[in-house]
């Protein structure tokens, strides 16, 4: 069993950054894949990264690629999603999600464990 808390939302200015962040917990937390998705009002959740249980290895969507970074501390069983350069259309809920799952599985499906959500509001 993994639980996870998001973290790190907030109000920010179109151009501006967020660090959001995913605190788990949970004997078996870094053996999973973790991933960051968001879902922005009237629309599906969507992918945005991910990262393997050891942090070598992450896979990005390609809208958020040069803007978005993801890391994780398996010493804080922590996962960090950086957001630089937030628009207007970054707006909506993010949440972290956990998986015992290849580590370029987009679809929301494949993971077991999700976060609460943190909002994220751009304003231009």
């Amino acid at each position: 069993q993994v639980q996870l808390v998001d973290s790190g939302g907030g109000l920010v200015q179109a151009g501006g950054s967020l660090r959001l962040s995913c605190a788990a917990s949970g004997r078996t937390f870094s053996s999973y894949t973790i991933g960051w998705f968001r879902q922005a009002p009237g629309k599906e959740r969507v992918f945005l990264a991910a990262i393997s249980w050891s942090g070598g290895m992450s896979y990005y969507a390609g809208s958020v690629k040069d803007r978005f970074t993801i890391s994780r501390d398996n010493a804080k069983n922590t996962v960090y999603l950086q957001m630089n350069s937030l628009k207007p259309e970054d707006t909506a809920v993010y949440y972290c999600a956990a998986g015992l799952i290849e580590i370029g599985t987009t679809s929301q499906y494949e993971y077991d464990y999700w976060g609460q959500g943190t909002q994220v509001t751009v304003s231009s």
